[in-house]
């Protein structure tokens, strides 16, 4: 089963040389780069930024009435990236210990691995960084118009790739964090589709009863 789901039949270990063994000065530090800008400890930037987008967002959208729909249409994506994140936290935690597959310094032959940054042997799968891009141009897809969608996906791309670069992971790694973060993100979307419906519900059974 591990053969098929996680090794691709040899794939998965094939693809990681191949991007891992394209090098130069100026890739490493572009890779090094979307390493950084991926990890989630760089939470707390994010949501700064996120708000004070929304608020700038706020102030030029519909000529800055703060009504219902405008106020909405920025938070909501920020309640789900928020939400998002804690369970995606709780969900990496207790599945990369679980699961505790060896990252490719320590499952390949010595040398073989080119290694750019802090060498990591252990709980290779899924990626954290690839969870946490995904997990934030997912839950601020529906604010990116245009172009802006085209950079989320670079950015989700870059940092994915970049782990597999710097020798952190395995692609099989980097898609099961994209494919992890996304499913969770699209619950915490319905999740709170559903609260709004019935909060609406239960306001407008209230004003009729009035």
């Amino acid at each position: 089963m591990k053969g098929v789901i996680y090794d691709w039949f040899g794939l998965n270990v094939w693809l990681f040389h191949f991007i891992n063994n394209i090098h130069s000065t100026i890739l490493d530090q572009i890779m090094l780069l979307g390493t950084t800008i991926g990890s989630y400890r760089l939470v707390g930037f994010y949501m700064i930024l996120l708000f004070f987008s929304s608020f700038i967002g706020l102030k030029i959208q519909d000529g800055g009435k703060f009504n219902k729909q405008t106020i909405l249409f920025w938070f909501i994506p920020i309640a789900v990236f928020g939400i998002a994140f804690l369970i995606d936290a709780a969900f990496l935690s207790f599945l990369k210990p679980f699961l505790d597959l060896p990252r490719p310094l320590l499952a390949l032959p010595l040398g073989s691995v080119h290694v750019v940054g802090i060498a990591e042997y252990h709980h290779s799968f899924p990626s954290g960084h690839s969870s946490f891009a995904m997990l934030l141009v997912a839950s601020m897809w529906p604010l990116l118009k245009g172009w802006q969608k085209w950079i989320g996906v670079t950015f989700v791309l870059w940092v994915g790739v970049s782990r597999v670069s710097v020798g952190a992971h395995f692609p099989a790694d980097v898609i099961g964090g994209f494919i992890s973060s996304l499913i969770i993100v699209l619950l915490v979307k319905q999740l709170l589709s559903f609260i709004s419906r019935k909060v609406e519900c239960q306001m407008s059974k209230k004003l009729n009863a009035i």
